[in-house]
């Protein structure tokens, strides 16, 4: 194992998010008498103490392992993708950490008092999940709202895709580190030059980015703070809000919730289907097997939870405690919204659907472990990797009846070869397995805690949402809950639970084999 070259491109990646770090600091410094929400000063100063005392680390790191062994191989790409997840983690809640222990008053105890919070807060975010400890959003700094924010948009294409994107000189080693976090089985249309490919993949996502950010602010009305804040979350399909309500404190503006679900609906699908349009192959969509099952699944999802809302008729609760009457309209508007948020593991809510009918509860959950496309920025188990191990299910109950008939398992008119078959069902069953593990784990905490009132409903769906990295889920943990009340040893377990969920797995528990760690 080469640890200096980890040492080495690790330290390269501390650097550039200090450099953003200390860049945020910089302009909220700049910009402080023009937001709209208040600045207070200490906030800006925890952001650049942060981003200095990462920059003297990681510039260190790098500096002191420099011109080593450019030796890189899989075992490397593997362990700088965990560490850059698990480092760049703890890197980005310093500033939540240091902002809370520094205040001149402390009325209330501030939950990032706890660095277990803080770090559980910048996991969230860079995993993506947009689950949170704070049950009083509003009362956070802007400068803390927008790095907030942002972990979640640099989490949503990858770092470690920014890293190959950006930074010099990996040679093969980009390659394997590309591979390795991009989500989904295999980025299908992508060139052999991996550079130049995640570069057209970030200029794709910024030119979404800025898409949307001019909707919400010129066409919604949203302030250009918060319209910056709710695109990064909606792009990365994070789901971190700027508000306490979430997406739901715009409730009475239409036009936001149209745009977030358009924009959510572009974020589950494989980015790599828009770099093959934008290279001129405009057939791919109409070839592109996975987007129709996603589609598919989505519009089944959208007419039994809108169907069940509609038999109910009880009136919905928005996530601002506003109740509202069960229109037609409003059951669709809901429902709609609710069900694609939760398939690509955005997490936006706008209404409460911890009260909704039994059937809906049930569909929304399965739609949790679906979640979007292979290459998308979404999480879950993935829309193709759903329809192999269906396909597989398929060929195995034919073999059944007809064992002499050898039939190959297709998708799009091409035979899948079985270590993709393989590789699929293995999936599926290692996030069963994680779900179950997990979900006993964390309740086997909370019973340890006496303080702790934690039922298996809120302990499962926490489990499930961290792993899947979707945010909310039921019970305790609902759309109008927060995750505060867990014990540090169950955020803890959620912290790993995210980043399994975030490197797809595979990438974490192979660390826990003995033999990775072999010279041979």
């Amino acid at each position: 194992m080469n640890y200096a070259i980890i040492i080495n491109q690790a330290g390269l990646l501390g650097v550039l998010l200090s450099g953003i770090m200390l860049a945020t600091s910089g302009v909220f410094l700049g910009l402080q008498f023009y937001v709209v929400r208040p600045i207070q000063g200490s906030a800006i100063g925890a952001l650049f103490v942060a981003g200095a005392a990462g920059l003297l680390v990681s510039g260190g790191a790098w500096f002191f392992t420099r011109g080593r062994s450019k030796q890189f191989g899989r075992r490397e790409a593997l362990l700088l993708v965990a560490l850059s997840w698990f480092g760049g983690a703890l890197l980005g809640a310093l500033p939540f950490w240091i902002w809370a222990n520094n205040q001149p008053e402390k009325l209330d105890a501030h939950p990032f008092e706890s660095f277990v919070n803080c770090y559980f807060e910048s996991m969230s975010g860079l995993t993506t999940t947009g689950a949170t400890v704070l049950g009083d959003i509003e009362s956070l700094p802007s400068s803390l709202l927008l790095w907030r924010a942002f972990t979640q948009w640099l989490g949503g294409l990858g770092i470690v895709v920014l890293f190959v994107a950006v930074l010099p000189g990996l040679g093969v080693g980009g390659k394997r580190l590309f591979q390795i976090e991009t989500p989904g089985p295999a980025p299908e249309g992508l060139q052999p030059h991996i550079r130049e490919t995640a570069r057209w993949l970030w200029m794709i996502y910024v030119g979404l980015t800025l898409a949307e950010i001019l909707l919400l602010w010129q066409v919604a009305g949203m302030d250009g703070f918060d319209a910056i804040c709710h695109t990064f979350a909606t792009l990365a399909t994070g789901g971190f809000s700027t508000m306490n309500a979430s997406i739901g404190a715009y409730h009475h503006t239409p036009a936001v919730d149209v745009i977030v679900i358009v924009f959510m609906l572009l974020a589950g699908i494989n980015f790599g289907l828009y770099y093959r349009i934008c290279r001129g192959n405009l057939s791919a969509v109409r070839d592109d097997v996975e987007i129709r099952v996603y589609l598919g699944i989505l519009l089944t999802g959208m007419v039994i939870v809108c169907g069940a809302l509609l038999l109910s008729r009880n009136p919905l609760v928005m996530t601002d405690n506003v109740t509202q009457e069960s229109s037609y309209g409003e059951i669709l508007r809901q429902g709609i919204l609710t069900t694609i948020s939760v398939q690509t593991t955005t997490g936006f809510c706008t209404a409460d659907f911890n009260q909704w009918p039994f059937i809906a509860k049930a569909v929304l959950l399965m739609l949790m472990f679906v979640g979007g496309s292979s290459g998308s920025t979404a999480g879950g188990i993935k829309v193709i990797r759903i329809w192999l191990a269906l396909k597989v299910l398929s060929a195995e109950i034919e073999r059944v009846f007809r064992p002499h008939i050898v039939r190959p398992v297709r998708v799009g008119g091409h035979s899948v070869p079985q270590e993709l078959r393989l590789g699929a069902v293995a999936y599926v069953l290692g996030i069963l397995l994680l779900f179950g593990l997990g979900s006993v784990t964390i309740m086997s905490l909370e019973q340890l805690n006496p303080e702790s009132d934690c039922d298996f409903i809120s302990a499962a769906t926490s489990c499930v949402a961290t792993l899947c990295n979707v945010g909310p889920g039921l019970g305790k943990v609902g759309p109008v809950e927060n995750y505060g009340w867990f014990s540090a040893g169950s955020k803890v377990v959620m912290c790993v639970l995210m980043a399994l969920g975030r490197l797809e797995v595979f990438a974490i528990i192979v660390l826990l084999s003995p033999t990775f760690w072999k010279r041979n």
